[in-house]
């Protein structure tokens, strides 16, 4: 994950100040000195950094304001509020119409993921912002462009605007406008061609796109991976056409993150979204406090809450809360939880939540793998015996390992888990669910 080495970095740094009873200009100094020596190692622009600590340094000498704080906590509360204004502080998402279409045109590099990025957009459109979205196809050029869009769009129930004919993507677009605005859509997706940076052809058809369709925004998609060569194409593009903020694609991958650490000072464009895996759910919003908050390995509350709202069955949450606060849990509302959780990206999940341990990626394979075989085991009991775990001796033990395909000492293991879960949601039911007993859960699951 991109992030992780400077995570990482700070961590350490904050930690060796922990023990010291006061915030010195000796000890400040060398914290500073170290952020800024992570930071360059994270592929931050040079002159950025500088700023960036000089930032850091005047804030911190003399300062009176978190006396009750200790250095360590200090320097957190100085660094994070830096990193907020240096990821763009604010409320970076896109402002929706009315009774009018919003129009998006998404544009970039050759090869950086386009048509993907639109689906992303569109899947998290319907699925957070619960918008009717229509994708104009407006990439005529690259083989097989429009069947991908297609495909991509049938897989999470979108509409597409096609049109085979017409060589004018101007023309593609006004069309579409017209569609999304005669049938009312909420939101209309313009693809375009990926492009080179000195491609001028290209270029001057996102200018008569801009004149044909109303747009509402203007993205542009950039790769974290390719480092402070995506600051040189923001600002080629943005020398082009009228940019209002920025895609940061593949964070989830190598990259040190200086790119996206660097982009909102050096271009003035905001990073509206971050996309974080290849599947079209992996597209988040970008909340600048709540990165800099995990960058600081302080968790992320907000992308908690919006991973959860994105993909959970919510009434079934309701229905398996009340009855848990009703001093009710069996069977069934284990296999609702377990598949509440199979939902999730886990890795990504639990990277967000503050006080987490850190989980490897052997260790989310062997959660994942043991989530199927419970909801297996589960899945071949009766209903009575969901009910009644009890009920589930020798004989019943037997038959549940046949039908699921377990060995029965497989089974005893899933009933053991249950009654540990069910010690756990008594807790739940007094208040008192934290990050711990979260990651107990999942270890009881895990064994």
């Amino acid at each position: 994950m991109a992030f992780e080495s400077l995570t990482e970095k700070f961590t350490n740094i904050f930690k060796r100040i922990k023990g010291n009873r006061t915030l010195t200009e000796d000890n400040m100094n060398e914290v500073v000195n170290e952020i800024r020596v992570a930071l360059l190692d994270a592929d931050v622009n040079y002159d950025v950094a500088n700023e960036f600590i000089e930032n850091i340094r005047e804030e911190a000498i003399g300062r009176k304001v978190f006396q009750n704080l200790s250095p360590a906590e200090t320097m957190i509360k100085i660094t994070y509020d830096e990193l907020t204004k240096l990821l763009g502080s604010g409320d970076n998402d896109v402002c929706f119409n009315i009774n009018k279409p919003t129009v998006i045109m998404l544009v970039g590099l050759q090869g950086t993921g386009k048509t993907t990025a639109i689906a992303k957009l569109a899947n998290l459109y319907k699925k957070q912002n619960k918008k009717r979205v229509l994708i104009a196809a407006c990439d005529i050029y690259r083989p097989a462009a429009i069947d991908q869009l297609v495909t991509l769009a049938n897989s999470i129930d979108v509409d597409v605007y096609v049109d085979r004919d017409t060589k004018k993507v101007a023309n593609i677009a006004n069309a579409a406008y017209n569609k999304a605005l005669a049938e009312k859509y909420d939101v209309l997706l313009i693809d375009t061609a990926g492009r080179l940076e000195i491609d001028e052809k290209l270029m001057d058809e996102l200018n008569q796109i801009e004149k044909a369709v109303p747009l509402d925004e203007e993205l542009l998609l950039v790769d974290a991976m390719v480092g402070q060569n995506a600051v040189n194409v923001a600002n080629t593009f943005h020398s082009k056409v009228k940019l209002t903020g920025i895609i940061m694609s593949k964070l989830d991958g190598d990259a040190r993150g200086g790119a996206a650490l660097s982009i909102k000072k050096m271009t003035n464009l905001p990073i509206k979204y971050a996309s974080i895996g290849e599947k079209v759910t992996d597209l988040e919003n970008f909340h600048p406090d709540g990165m800099a908050s995990r960058i600081l390995g302080q968790g992320d509350i907000i992308g908690v809450i919006e991973q959860i709202q994105a993909t959970i069955d919510e009434q079934q949450i309701m229905k398996t809360n009340k009855r848990i606060m009703n001093g009710i849990f069996d069977m069934t509302d284990m296999l609702a939880i377990l598949k509440q959780m199979k939902k999730f990206s886990m890795s990504r999940f639990l990277r967000l939540i503050p006080g987490m341990p850190k989980m490897s990626d052997e260790d989310i394979e062997r959660l994942q793998t043991e989530l199927k075989r419970v909801e297996t085991c589960i899945n071949s009991m009766t209903i009575k015996e969901r009910k009644k775990p009890e009920l589930i001796k020798q004989n019943r033990r037997a038959r549940i390992a046949k039908g699921s395909g377990l060995k029965e000492k497989d089974v005893v293991k899933v009933l053991e888990k249950f009654d540990l879960m069910a010690k756990q949601m008594k807790q739940y039911k007094n208040g008192n669910m934290n990050p711990q007993m979260l990651q107990q859960m999942m270890n009881q699951v895990k064994k």
